[in-house]
């Protein structure tokens, strides 16, 4: 069995090492508090309405069988935060899976007599990948107990069922959940399986479907493809465990071949949130450029597999863009998917809803963006997110032989060898991050200077009393460093520019020419209109007066906020009824009035609303 290090993602190799949670541990502050939200009351939310909607029950043997085919995936989803949160309710909801585990290993609640007869949309190995992540992170952040033998004789019945032919899922994930127990075990069979997935896949290895094969990436082998296509969440989990391959076999071509794909998307087809999806249809990405703020999809899931695939490739190469796709994935997507009372979420995640959504109070039948909803038909999104907030600290810091590597700025203990810091910050409300030493130790700190940041400055202040000079430079987008025998008092501080921007799209956007948005930060702002609040429908214009800050306080739910207020063009009253085209261009009149702007993750918690991201620019 490897060293126990509680982290999702070990690579055996890489520029850069994740630090375990027992080395990372948040403090009150905008992540901090999410987790200890989620610890306390989304995780048993999700509970509930499992065992509510019968599929804890599946398990038990309750008939009928209740849920979707991939249903018993949302119970490994939940064990898994569980695992990650030292959650006490763990051990009785393994027993209840454990009871369900067949004698060779197979386990699955909607396929047991007829076992592997659709690939395409069954999602026996895909709920096998979650349940081997689950058993993962239990046996790395507690040690052996019976979910952990679960997950592993499930992959060893996968192993050998599977070792051979050209057989594979249709909904990826297995891949690195494979990877990750043989970093976790030391067993080459879980690594050569995965292996043997990654590389079946396009020659086709499934059968053809209405939306195509490149719905489940099996148009192209890994190798060949120049960008990510199909469903979004299958192509990410997909790519992260390409890389999960490629680290561990130090297959160089497949590395390189995701990197390249991962650059194309992020220039092509990604939303300004971070979020990736275009089509609601096949849930999937569309073409180059092909990015409408109403129509967006952006399912929360996809915002993780993200994250999972940035952070992957931040380790494997050190470079900064992926921590900064990363930051904003986390912030504007990740912290958007759930309410700030931890019990409602969104699943698609559009960036303009022009029609409020209806209150609802039980499950959503539809994916669409607009509602805060306590549960789903199709609930991965919860689940999901209940799992990475339960790890996020994980995608915090690293460690390299050059010292210690702050990605994400947060409140957060961070100890490496003898070295402990502190970082103290109110991120991303203000640009001020400070790293105190608590107890001495050598070597380099290194803050991230994210891509937005240009004027940021880095300041040293040494400990009091002693005879070090202090320092301050302006830093560049990238990584800023400071290397030294560090003291107990000594403080790295770093300052990065919080003014409002305005963000503009690329002429080759069609669905947002002629808009304007703005950031501060890493957060992406837009405009909310709840209730009987003025409607966005009539914002003809915004003008380019700089924004206004207003800084909110605690009242609204985990911390204060800082939100904008920009000038609107309101229309005046028109007819209606008439032709809506017209051969002259028209004169842009309309009464100016202030337009308040909120944190586009804060939107919807306030009621149904109709809300916008891209807002019309003024000529």
């Amino acid at each position: 069995m490897a060293d126990r290090v509680a982290n999702p993602v070990l690579p055996s190799s890489g520029v850069l090492s994740p630090l375990g949670l027992d080395a990372v541990r948040l403090l009150p502050g905008f992540w901090g508090d999410r987790v200890a939200l989620n610890r306390e009351v989304t995780i048993a939310h999700c509970r509930e309405w499992e065992e509510r909607e019968g599929w804890i029950g599946n398990f038990r043997g309750e008939r009928p069988r209740r849920g979707r085919e991939f249903s018993d995936s949302e119970i490994y989803k939940l064990l898994e935060a569980m695992a990650w949160a030292e959650h006490p309710d763990l051990p009785a909801l393994a027993e209840t899976v454990a009871q369900a585990q067949e004698g060779d290993g197979y386990l699955n609640t909607r396929w047991s007599g007829s076992r592997y007869t659709d690939f395409e949309w069954g999602h026996e190995l895909y709920c096998y990948g979650h349940l081997i992540q689950a058993g993962v992170a239990r046996l790395r952040m507690h040690g052996e107990d019976q979910l952990t033998r679960v997950a592993i004789r499930a992959a060893d019945h996968v192993c050998r069922r599977f070792m051979d032919g050209a057989e594979t899922c249709g909904h990826p994930v297995i891949e690195m959940a494979l990877v990750e127990l043989y970093r976790a075990t030391g067993a080459e069979r879980y690594l050569e399986m995965a292996r043997r997935f990654v590389e079946r896949r396009g020659l086709p290895a499934l059968a053809d479907i209405p939306f195509g094969r490149a719905y489940y990436q099996d148009d192209l082998p890994v190798r060949q493809a120049q960008v990510f296509r199909g469903h979004v969440v299958r192509a990410l989990y997909l790519a992260s465990g390409v890389v999960d391959v490629a680290v561990e076999t130090g297959d160089e071509e497949l590395l390189k071949a995701v990197e390249s794909q991962w650059e194309r998307t992020v220039a092509r087809r990604t939303h300004l949130t971070g979020g990736m999806g275009s089509r609601h249809a096949d849930e999937s990405y569309g073409e180059d450029h092909e990015l409408p703020p109403d129509r967006a999809y952006n399912e929360t899931c996809a915002s993780i597999a993200s994250i999972m695939l940035s952070h992957r490739l931040l380790l494997a190469t050190g470079d900064a863009r992926y921590a900064d796709l990363a930051e904003r994935t986390l912030y504007n997507m990740l912290a958007t998917g759930v309410a700030l009372d931890g019990r409602s979420f969104f699943y698609a995640n559009p960036l303009q809803v022009r029609v409020p959504a209806q209150p609802l109070d039980g499950v959503n039948h539809a994916a669409e963006g607009g509602l805060r909803s306590p549960w789903f038909d199709v609930s991965c999104c919860p689940n999901n997110i209940a799992r990475t907030l339960a790890s996020v600290a994980a995608y915090l810091a690293t460690s390299s032989s050059a010292g210690v590597q702050i990605h994400h700025h947060t409140p957060a203990d961070i100890r490496h060898g003898d070295l402990a810091l502190r970082v103290e910050t109110a991120y991303p409300w203000s640009g001020e991050v400070r790293v105190r030493v608590l107890e001495a130790g050598a070597g380099g700190v290194s803050l991230r200077v994210p891509s937005w940041a240009a004027g940021a400055t880095l300041s040293y202040e040494p400990a009091p009393g002693t005879a070090a000079s202090r320092e301050s430079r302006p830093v560049e987008p990238g990584y800023a460093s400071i290397e030294r025998r560090w003291r107990p008092g000594d403080e790295i501080r770093l300052d990065l520019p919080m003014t409002p921007r305005w963000t503009y799209p690329g002429r080759r956007a069609d669905a947002l020419r002629g808009c304007v948005a703005v950031e501060r930060g890493p957060l992406v702002y837009c405009a909310e209109s709840v209730g009987d609040e003025p409607p966005l429908a009539d914002v003809s214009a915004v003008t380019d007066a700089p924004p206004v800050e207003h800084h909110t306080d605690g009242t609204g739910g985990t911390g204060g906020a800082v939100e904008l207020e920009i000038e609107a063009v309101h229309s005046p009253p028109g007819d209606y009824d008439a032709w809506p085209y017209t051969t002259e261009r028209e004169s842009g009149g309309g009464t100016r009035a202030p337009l308040r702007l909120i944190p586009y993750h804060r939107w919807g918690n306030r009621g149904p609303a109709t809300m916008r991201v891209w807002l019309p620019a003024a000529e």
